[in-house]
């Protein structure tokens, strides 16, 4: 099975902060592999802008340094890097200024797709919003770019929409969020509506329960102020987490169309019920032989900042009333594992006697490492006297499933920048679903404050702190395996 490449139409792509690491370690090898994968047209240009006083030829060193470091495979060969080099451009330009603008309007194209991307701090959305405008850079076929934070909590998030609403509208504003650009992510919906196997059991009848986990080895070095502002809720569970439960759990829309699946999954969020007090779990990680603490790495001892948050979340709809939604994240865990679990309640009556034991089927759905599928059942055990039940995993590992010429397939970022383009935002936030997202959120961390909560400590490399666990055991259920 051989992926089909869609070229997409001529454009340009402005990367502002293009020289900084988000823009030289994801968005430049992004497109560099949509171009060696032949999907841009010659005309085609990609123009860095940033405030140092660059020439393009230096600029073009920091990007081809850039593809040696982070697209290896495809640097080797000279002529694609030469052949994307000379599409690379660039414009020393400030944000909070008038400096550079003019130069960089005299590059663009006046009969082609225009693309900002925005890869800078938040507090540069609104300059560069307005400057876009000023400038008269701004066309019917303009689309800007943004990365999260969407905001710090609900006030800042309207306030933020409403001054890039102020400039665009909404149908020209891309906020990124790398998760939904992940292969596996897509295929939930390919999973939930393209088989019929799935969705007549897809609801409280059927799944007893479902477990969100995205568990990450690293820890916080390089992002210390940023993290200690932040903490894992809002880094990691406003927004990627809260994406991954609005897939599995929305509603079919109509069509798949941007504004059909965002309206359901703006459904799913102000669906969500307050989270108790009792059903939340923050930790921190405190060191141990695997590394130095949270408090160590960012000097304050007396932080409380969480790195790791689990929950209980419901859902108040028809579909998933009584159905709990466990959700975890955290940082310097044992290992690296994005997976949604969707398990099944146990048949209602078993035919084979107490001793064959509980069954109950599960599905799991790999986002990272080794992105696939793999639904367990129960088979007889081979061999054995009587009718003795175990479960056996059907296993389906895309690399192995769609064959070596699939083996490497776009990265989330080549998707969506591609998407960019194409004028697709069905992978992208709306300003309403990120509002809504902060809604539900802020009363949890107030909460936190209001009764000065101190995250629970837990050793680098474990699985999390117990409580934890606990968590899963008060309800009689355990957490599927975070696995090295």
């Amino acid at each position: 099975m051989v992926s089909r490449v869609i070229p997409v139409d001529p454009f340009d792509l402005v990367i502002f902060g293009g020289t900084g690491d988000l823009a030289q370690r994801k968005i430049v090898p992004a497109l560099f592999r949509r171009y060696c994968a032949g999907q841009w047209p010659e005309a085609t240009r990609i123009i860095g802008a940033a405030r140092g006083a660059l020439t393009v030829e230096s600029f073009r060193d920091i990007v081809a340094e850039s593809l040696r470091q982070y697209a290896p495979k495809r640097s080797k060969d000279p002529e694609a890097v030469n052949g994307f080099l000379q599409r690379i451009n660039y414009v020393p330009l400030d944000a909070l200024s008038e400096d550079g603008w003019a130069p960089l309007s005299e590059l663009l194209s006046t009969d082609r797709i225009r693309a900002f991307y925005f890869s800078v701090g938040p507090r540069l959305f609104g300059p560069l919003a307005e400057r876009i405008r000023a400038h008269n850079l701004a066309t019917p076929q303009t689309r800007i770019v943004v990365e999260k934070p969407f905001g710090h909590d609900l006030e800042s998030a309207r306030a933020l929409n409403a001054t890039l609403a102020s400039h665009f509208d909404e149908g020209q504003i891309y906020r990124i969020d790398h998760y939904l650009g992940k292969e596996t992510v897509q295929n939930l919906m390919a999973v939930r509506f393209g088989n019929m196997l799935f969705e007549p059991l897809w609801n409280s009848q059927y799944v007893d329960h479902i477990q969100i986990t995205v568990a990450e080895t690293v820890g916080i070095d390089g992002r210390e102020e940023y993290y200690e502002r932040a903490g894992a809720m809002r880094d990691m569970m406003q927004n990627h987490l809260m994406q991954l439960l609005c897939l599995i759990a929305m509603e079919p829309p109509a069509k798949f169309d941007p504004d059909a699946v965002r309206d359901e999954k703006l459904k799913v969020i102000r669906a969500l019920d307050p989270v108790e007090p009792h059903h939340i779990v923050r930790g921190q990680f405190a060191g141990g032989k695997q590394g130095r603490g949270y408090r160590e790495v960012v000097g304050n001892n007396r932080s409380t900042t969480e790195s790791y948050v689990a929950l209980r979340a419901h859902i108040s709809n028809w579909r998933w009333a009584g159905t709990p939604f466990y959700l975890r994240t955290g940082k310097e865990l044992v290992a690296r594992s994005s997976v949604i679990n969707v398990m099944f309640k146990d048949a209602p009556h078993s035919i084979f006697g107490e001793e064959a034991g509980r069954h109950a089927n599960a599905l799991s759905i790999r986002l990272q490492p080794n992105e696939g599928i793999t639904l367990k059942v129960t088979i007889k055990e081979p061999g054995q006297g009587g009718m003795r039940l175990v479960d056996v995993p059907l296993d389906m590992s895309f690399a192995e499933a769609l064959g070596p010429e699939n083996q490497d397939p776009p990265d989330a970022y080549e998707r969506l920048v591609m998407d960019v383009i194409r004028g697709n935002q069905t992978l992208f936030m709306r300003g309403d679903e990120v509002e809504a997202a902060w809604a539900w959120t802020d009363p949890i961390i107030a909460g936190w404050q209001a009764r000065g909560d101190v995250p629970k400590p837990y050793e680098n490399g474990s699985t999390g702190p117990g409580d934890a666990e606990l968590l899963m055991k008060r309800d009689h259920r355990r957490w599927q395996g975070i696995n090295p």
